[in-house]
């Protein structure tokens, strides 16, 4: 029997490189920023996707983005503190939307 040697397999903490990704990004004052996303344990992650399909799929089609690779968008986000790296999420929750602030209408209990 041959013996399975495993020397070479990363192991599931080990970081590689993810290649060229397409990083969502939304207009600023002073051109497009990378846009920010939380996980499911509220952390500030940046996002990026192996394709424009995985993308769309995930944000729509109108979210525009740019090509950065995983090292470059990880030193753009590392001076904000954001050191997670999301690579092709599949979720998505739309952005809250604000609440209208209306007077509460008194209840009258006739009875």
């Amino acid at each position: 029997m041959a013996e399975t040697l495993y020397e070479d397999d990363p192991e599931p903490a080990d970081r590689f490189p993810a290649g060229p990704l397409y990083v969502p990004v939304r207009p600023g004052p002073s051109g497009y920023a990378a846009r920010l996303f939380r996980t499911p344990l509220g952390d500030r992650t940046a996002v990026g996707f192996t394709s424009v399909r995985r993308l769309t799929a995930t944000l729509g089609a109108g979210q525009a983005w740019i090509r950065l690779a995983e090292p470059a968008l990880r030193a753009l986000t590392a001076p904000l503190g954001v050191t997670v790296l999301t690579v092709d999420p599949q979720f998505s929750a739309p952005a809250p939307r604000p609440v209208p602030l209306v007077a509460p209408v008194p209840v009258l209990n006739v009875g």
